[in-house]
């Protein structure tokens, strides 16, 4: 696969979106970060095919589920790549200037990972250590025992990241009840779930529903970082529910494990930090450029890089280095 070109995608997109940051316009966000990650994907020689993306046709003008893209679109000859992209994770996050804004990418040859529908997920993230531990359907205090039996801890010790909607509030009160600590975010629970996978951060385990297709991307970068996401597909409302029905998804029980989301074994991720934030540094811009920091990882070659590139703008102009 392409591997190391993909990092330029998620560098454009995270640089075009860190020059709205604070501006408080969401949507100008967010169209700067699709346009200029539309741009940079057009520009590698692969036949590539969004299967996550910014909505169905009708609702995005760019990078829609179905959509192709590459410089070598619809060469039989060309590698055939799947891609599933959030070229914004967080607008309201980069609106306000807020941390943890990324722009992320996750691509597989085809086929590698699962065309989940746009609706929510009821989801629970661990990382390598817990992985095996815990089980969707068990209950809050159960999971929790068995996450602190894992890190050789105590609950009271434990932070699960939980997304901050009405619709955690019991959630909420279990993990409360059970002893364990609490961090609410307003937005971005695949950052989360990447945290909670790698050592360091404080973050144990991410629990409660968001977007099914951030769930993808997550089982993404949970296969190349040995993490686990279980998720089970859910519908808030009725219509949502004939929405599922639509698309054939009609078992609304069934658990999707990692490698069902993402059961590639060419996987590769990437992902950009637009704002700072637990794993990596925002966009910096200097009078000659900008820096930006990137979280790199390749299943088939086992690599992990973060990546730290300057990119000069004015030749003339010196280069900062902090």
């Amino acid at each position: 696969m392409l591997l190391d070109d993909l990092v330029r995608v998620t560098e454009r997109a995270a640089i075009a979106a860190a020059k709205t940051m604070g501006l408080g316009d969401h949507e100008r966000s967010d169209r700067v970060a699709v346009e200029a990650m539309r741009a940079e994907l057009d520009r590698l020689p692969m036949n590539g095919r969004v299967v996550i993306g910014e909505g169905e046709r009708d609702e995005a003008p760019m990078l829609y589920i179905g959509e192709e893209v590459g410089a070598r679109k619809g060469d039989p000859a060309a590698p055939a790549v799947d891609i599933a992209v959030d070229p914004l994770e967080g607008t309201n996050l980069c609106a306000t200037g807020t941390p943890d804004a990324t722009c992320v990418l996750a691509a597989a040859e085809r086929g590698g990972l699962l065309h989940a529908p746009d609706c929510y997920m009821d989801k629970l993230v661990v990382g390598p250590t817990a992985r095996g531990v815990v089980h969707l359907d068990a209950p809050v205090a159960e999971n929790l025992r068995n996450l602190a039996r894992a890190f050789q801890r105590d609950v009271e010790d434990l932070v699960v990241v939980v997304l901050d909607r009405p619709r955690h509030a019991q959630l909420i009160a279990d993990i409360r009840a059970a002893g364990a600590r609490i961090r609410l975010i307003g937005d971005g629970d695949l950052s989360a779930g990447i945290a909670a996978a790698v050592r360091g951060t404080g973050i144990h385990a991410v629990m409660g529903i968001g977007g099914a297709p951030e769930g993808v991307i997550a089982a993404g970068a949970m296969r190349c970082l040995g993490g686990e996401i279980q998720g089970r597909l859910t519908a808030l409302d009725d219509k949502q529910r004939a929405r599922l029905h639509a698309l054939g998804y009609d078992d609304l029980t069934r658990i999707y494990r990692t490698e069902d989301l993402a059961p590639g074994e060419e996987i590769v991720f990437s992902a950009t930090g637009v704002t700072d934030g637990e794993l990596l540094k925002g966009v910096r811009f200097f009078g000659g450029g900008s820096r930006t920091s990137t979280l790199f990882m390749s299943l088939q070659r086992r690599i992990i890089r973060f990546v730290d590139t300057i990119r000069r703008e004015d030749l003339s102009m010196p280069v900062q280095f902090n």
